[in-house]
């Protein structure tokens, strides 16, 4: 059974490069565009790893990671932000908030497919 990845992002343009590169390596593709309209998701439906944002309107990447470790269903799920960001401090806050890896923009689309079977093991 393929799994189940949400791709949270504001960029239009990132949304669809993250899906394109995920359906075709046979992943089922949530999406959201900021981590509000992400919550949507979180309904008790199987998400095998999210990837998001950290910069978006609404609810950021920050605040979406520590409302999905909020709920029982998805406190152990891989997160991964996917940011232009690189300051360690940032790295930290992310890790403090609950999310497991780092993945800078832009992305080589093997190094991201690479992180993500690291944490799906």
């Amino acid at each position: 059974m393929a799994k189940t990845v949400l791709i949270v992002d504001d960029s239009e343009s990132i949304r669809e490069v993250v899906n394109f590169t995920l359906q075709n390596e046979g992943y089922e593709v949530l999406v959201g565009v900021d981590g509000e309209d992400a919550q949507q998701f979180l309904d008790g439906r199987t998400i095998d790893i999210v990837i998001t944002d950290l910069h978006m309107p609404n609810l950021d990447g920050l605040g979406l990671i520590r409302k999905i470790r909020e709920i029982d269903a998805y406190k152990h799920i891989p997160i991964l932000f996917l940011t232009t960001e690189s300051q360690a401090s940032k790295k930290m806050e992310a890790k403090q908030a609950g999310a497991t890896g780092w993945i800078i923009k832009p992305f080589v689309p093997a190094k991201l497919l690479s992180a993500i079977t690291r944490v799906l093991r």
